[in-house]
């Protein structure tokens, strides 16, 4: 990824929507308290580290929004100035809801994606980093994907590469469109670690199906 972020280092928001809905998923389900929620709005995380976050909206006609902040990574001040992250951006953004983030200095970027790409505002010369890799490595990385949501399992006794082999399995059944109620319940109960609380099924069941991702 480079740095500051550049719109090609986001993959396709189709690939970013599955991704980030099977995080939700095994967070909800084997966590005590979840950091991810999914409304009208699109997909959030609202514990990246430091209250860091990110939210992901897909909507019709090919268009998608990513947006979020990492504390420790993102610059949103030049010369004393907040930057306006939203300038130049298209009509179809929810601006009510951004400029309600904008105000509340939320931002360390948003990006948005249309006619086949990503963009952004063009950064100052200054900004040196945008917070994304922090806030959000996953986005252009299935490998940092696969290891995020296998560490939301919290089995310590079951070795890491098993519950990233079971993550990826289900992705691609996703991908395929064949990921139905019983592979997600295959999802969560693959690991069997001694002593852990039985996973929520339904409450990943409910997220699956409200974000569209099941047969």
């Amino acid at each position: 990824m480079h740095t500051p972020s550049r719109p090609e280092d986001l993959d396709h928001p189709q690939q970013l929507w599955t991704r980030a809905v099977i995080m939700a998923m095994v967070d909800a389900a084997c966590t005590t308290g979840t950091e991810f929620a999914l409304d009208e709005d699109g997909l959030w995380c609202h514990g990246t580290g430091a209250g860091g976050w990110w939210r992901l909206s897909v909507f019709d006609a090919g268009r998608a929004l990513f947006c979020g902040q990492d504390p420790d990574g993102s610059h949103t001040h030049v010369d004393g100035e907040q930057i306006d992250f939203l300038a130049g951006g298209p009509d179809w953004l929810p601006w009510d809801l951004l400029r309600d983030d904008a105000a509340g200095n939320l931002f360390g970027f948003v990006y948005w994606w249309e006619n086949g790409a990503w963009h952004r505002i063009p950064y100052p010369q200054e900004l040196r980093e945008d917070g994304l890799e922090g806030a959000a490595p996953w986005v252009g990385s299935h490998k940092e994907f696969l290891r995020l949501t296998a560490s939301s399992f919290d089995v310590p006794y079951v070795h890491e590469q098993a519950l990233v082999q079971t993550v990826d399995r289900f992705a691609a059944l996703v991908r395929e469109g064949r990921a139905d109620a019983d592979a997600v319940t295959a999802l969560l109960t693959a690991p069997d670690g001694e002593g852990r609380p039985a996973p929520r099924v339904d409450v990943a069941l409910d997220i699956a199906t409200r974000a569209g991702i099941l047969a």
